[in-house]
């Protein structure tokens, strides 16, 4: 089967974006400014918008999602305005999808948020692992879907050579439930390659656990200007652009702290508000970089008018991911596109607010005096006797350790260093 990819093509398609709020719900963001960072999205996958519709309703129609009488409204917008593509804010359930493709008829494509996010990660995905990931979220977020519009992704029909039909395909069997049988196969092969990814990720973790390197995770909203800030700290190159999800893949460099110590910068996959459930289960092996991480650092794009919904949006995230009780620093990036800070409403415990422009480097020191702050009250200061035969003793403690003064005696080395409390117990027992 080939591989599903995005809703683009070489010429733009023209989108009509629709958003509605039920009275009495409380959405993280306005219905105003849900639909304009929807229009971001859709510009994003590379479509334009023609126009957009706005409902407020007691309810959400069962059969329609909007109601009879406003669909109507929208197809003859859609008509004056020849959209092709009809892109609904929130995600649609398989029947209301069937019923709107009924009345908009074969030439406009029905889609949701969750369906455009996804397309967007497909244009953006670069490694294997990426691409494996953002494929196994589009079969399973299509397959209750399956419709005309998603039929006969593969053609692998019976007959002489071919590897699917005999003893399964039986007669009068539609093409549509071929295709379902079809991606439900490749869903299972999707997954035992990612549990291979997943697999390699916990033996390169363990390998880096065991370096005593601590990993330090950025994290933020889309667009929040994290990328940025990994290139001003290290002087690298990560893909930087002024859109949402510009880069997914994870990005790691190393960073020498102004103690000297020497950590990694971890550079994550954005977040955004109504985030596919789809999504986020295909891309655990990447967000488990997050959970192992000895430090966050949640990165704000202070200058944006829903800053405290985004941040809001990035906790709710990070606690449906079971985060452990790691140290955070928030920090407010951005800043020179403002005269003066916006008030920062959160009830998370942050260790640091640092404020910087990751675009001009300024702030930087400030930032990474609060890691070496943050690391150092997760490190014991110990002094330790090692007898001269444990000499791998001595290297792991040269590896996975600060160690600030040595003194050879006559009894072995006496060692004064540092030590990661999740560590401590391995060498507490040459403590003197």
């Amino acid at each position: 089967m080939d591989e599903i990819r995005g809703f683009a093509s070489d010429e733009l398609e023209r989108a009509f974006l629709v958003a509605v709020q039920s009275r009495g719900s409380r959405p993280l963001l306005s219905l105003e400014d849900s639909l304009q960072e929807l229009a971001r999205l859709t510009t994003t996958a590379g479509m334009v918008v023609v126009g957009q519709a706005t409902q407020m309703m007691n309810q959400i129609d069962p059969a329609t999602f909007v109601g009879s009488g406003k669909l109507d409204e929208i197809v003859e917008q859609i008509t004056e305005t020849g959209a092709n593509v009809m892109i609904f804010d929130d995600e649609l359930s398989p029947r209301h999808q069937r019923e709107i493709e009924k009345r908009l008829g074969e030439n406009v494509k029905v889609i949701d948020r969750s369906a455009l996010i996804l397309d967007i990660f497909a244009q953006h995905a670069q490694t294997r692992e990426g691409a494996l990931q953002v494929e196994l979220a589009q079969y399973e977020y299509r397959l209750p879907r399956l419709t005309r519009m998603w039929t006969h992704l593969a053609r692998q029909g019976g007959g002489k050579g071919s590897s699917v039909g005999v003893g399964l395909r039986g007669p009068g069997e539609t093409q549509l439930e071929v295709d379902k049988r079809e991606i439900g196969r490749r869903i299972a092969k999707l997954k035992e390659q990612l549990e291979d990814v997943r697999a390699h990720r916990a033996r390169h973790r363990d390998k880096r656990n065991r370096s005593g390197i601590p990993v330090i995770a950025l994290v933020g909203y889309t667009n929040a200007g994290k990328s940025t800030l990994l290139n001003a700290l290290t002087d690298s190159d990560v893909y930087v652009a002024d859109q949402l999800f510009a880069t997914l893949d994870p990005t790691t460099r190393r960073v020498e702290l102004p103690s000297g110590r020497h950590v990694l910068f971890s550079d994550t996959v954005g977040f955004i508000q109504k985030l596919p459930t789809t999504l986020i289960a295909a891309f655990r092996a990447t967000l488990e970089e997050i959970t192992e991480a000895d430090l966050l650092i949640h990165v704000v794009d202070s200058s944006h008018v829903n800053v405290n919904e985004q941040i809001e949006s990035v906790e709710d995230t990070l606690a449906e991911l079971d985060m452990p009780d790691v140290p955070r620093i928030l920090v407010l990036n951005k800043t020179d596109a403002l005269d003066e800070l916006p008030p920062i409403d959160t009830d998370e415990d942050y260790f640091a607010r640092v404020s910087l422009s990751a675009r001009r480097k300024q702030g930087l020191d400030t930032l990474l005096t609060a890691v070496d702050r943050a690391l150092a009250l997760q490190m014991r200061l110990v002094k330790l006797l090692v007898p001269y035969d444990r000499g791998d003793l001595l290297s792991e403690l040269y590896e996975r350790t600060k160690v600030t003064a040595r003194e050879d005696t006559s009894d072995g080395v006496r060692i004064t260093a540092q030590i990661p409390l999740d560590v401590y117990d391995h060498f507490k027992t040459y403590e003197r």
